[in-house]
């Protein structure tokens, strides 16, 4: 999977830097070229030009000016723009020719050599520049002509040429330089595009290892996070991710452990005390003390069992809200007179009651007063002796925001996310109380979260614990 993505990804970038670097070639070398066109045009214009204000000054001024001397500045042109140049009669025949060999013999390999006249006129006539063989040449050459004229009568023409091989050599040896030029950078791009897909790759492949690992049970595995971009993100989340597979694997199993814990030990109590009374090893005088236990642990039974068919319940998405209006404030004090021996008991103060506000709430009753009566149960029994409950609700518009805090030992803060939890309980040795099943606060939870709010818990240890949850108003 990984050479995959790698041979995508760098058969990719490849395919944009070799078409990219391409463009750019084809763009110079076409600027470059017709840059140097309009260049050698221009040189090949102004030599034709000069040429032949040459012969028409020298008329003008009744000067004889001898076909040597005419090529005396033909050869300088020639030599100084390294092209060819030619005076031709007007039906295009050569007369004089720039070249060297022409100066020593009067003669060259061009003289005498017609041009088709009509070739002549065109490139006159054509405002673009020419490319042509003129008939002669073995490769085509830039091409311009002028009219040489005396007294407003066409003598000849003057034509000069220039081959454009050195043109096409010179841009093959600007592409070598530019080929050889972009090696280096490439080698180093697709070093450095190596290394940074292989970096970019390699929290993939460790995520996708530890991914196969948490397919057979593995939770150990973690992504190192060494960047701080969008793979680093991902690899954070992806390591929060397992954690909470990993709990959640803990919870399940802790589940199924606390379910079995929790069924056996009545179910042991209430076989071995039965058994007692049928074998006779427990006396008929103390018979009925040990139906009382047993009683007791069938009824802790069938507690457990309602508390997990409520969560069934709940949980279920076909289960429906019957929702009411209700005043809160009286559910709450409602709670508290029913739990006032215990209250009394443990000589508990209570603050806040008296400034409850009275705010309407249209939500399920029954499933309020469970949450208030499962928090205010909570609090009494970890609030210490002669200790203190303090109640806050405050609202508005669309909220309700109810707060329970108790004086006490607190939750330490690495067990505080995991409270809410099924069967969790953060010290078994705080409570003798034999009734709890450790699924309240996970029923409270779930009842909140059900009626659109949500559910938090703060506690400093040696100080205090607060529960605090915001319900709609109006659900």
């Amino acid at each position: 999977m990984r050479q995959k993505l790698f041979k995508k990804q760098f058969g990719a970038i490849a395919l944009i830097v070799f078409f990219s670097l391409s463009f750019i070639l084809l763009i110079l070398t076409f600027m470059y070229n017709n840059y140097l066109a309009e260049e050698k045009y221009e040189i090949l214009q102004k030599s034709c030009a000069s040429i032949s204000d040459f012969v028409k000054k020298g008329e003008d001024k009744n000067e004889d000016y001898s076909e040597y001397a005419v090529y005396y500045i033909m050869n300088n042109l020639a030599s100084v723009s390294e092209c060819d140049i030619f005076i031709t009669d007007q039906s295009g025949v050569i007369k004089i020719c720039g070249c060297s060999e022409w100066g020593t013999e009067n003669n060259c390999e061009h003289s005498g050599t017609q041009i088709n006249i009509d070739n002549i006129n065109s490139i006159i006539s054509d405002k673009r520049n020419t490319i042509s063989t003129l008939g002669f040449y073995s490769s085509p050459h830039y091409a311009e002509a002028q009219i040489i004229e005396i007294d407003s009568d066409k003598v000849g023409y003057v034509v000069a040429t220039d081959s454009i091989d050195e043109a096409r050599n010179l841009m093959k040896r600007i592409t070598q330089i530019y080929v050889i030029s972009a090696i280096v950078p490439l080698i180093l791009m697709f070093a450095a595009f190596s290394i940074m897909t292989y970096r970019l790759t390699k929290p993939l492949r460790l995520m996708s290892e530890a991914a196969r690992a948490m397919a057979r049970g593995d939770f150990s595995r973690r992504i190192p996070v060494t960047r701080d971009d969008e793979i680093g993100e991902l690899a954070v989340s992806f390591n929060q991710m397992t954690n909470s597979l990993a709990r959640l694997e803990e919870v399940r199993k802790s589940f199924i452990a606390n379910v079995s814990h929790e069924l056996k030990t009545p179910m042991t109590t209430i076989g071995g005390f039965i058994d007692g009374i049928i074998d006779g090893t427990i006396p008929a005088d103390r018979q009925r003390y040990y139906l009382g236990i047993v009683h007791d642990e069938i009824k802790r039974l069938s507690r457990m069992v309602e508390s997990m068919l409520s969560i069934s319940r709940l949980e279920s998405k076909e289960a429906q809200l019957k929702c009411e209006v209700f005043d809160f404030k009286e559910q709450v004090l409602s709670v508290v007179i029913s739990q006032e021996r215990r209250i009394e008991q443990k000589s508990i103060d209570i603050s806040g009651l008296d400034s409850l506000p009275d705010v309407a709430v249209n939500a399920d009753k029954d499933l309020i007063y469970r949450v208030v009566y499962n928090l205010v149960d909570n609090a009494i029994k970890f609030a210490d002796e002669g200790g203190e409950i303090k109640f806050n609700t405050r609202f508005d518009a669309k909220n309700l925001t109810f707060r329970i805090e108790n004086t006490g030992r607190g939750i330490p803060q690495s067990e505080l996310p995991f409270v809410f939890e099924r069967f969790y309980k953060v010290d078994k040795s705080r409570s003798t109380n034999k009734e709890s099943t450790g699924l309240g606060l996970y029923i409270v939870k779930t009842i909140i979260k059900k009626h659109g709010g949500v559910i938090s818990v703060s506690s400093v240890e040696n100080r205090f614990t607060a529960f605090e949850f915001t319900l709609p108003i109006n659900k």
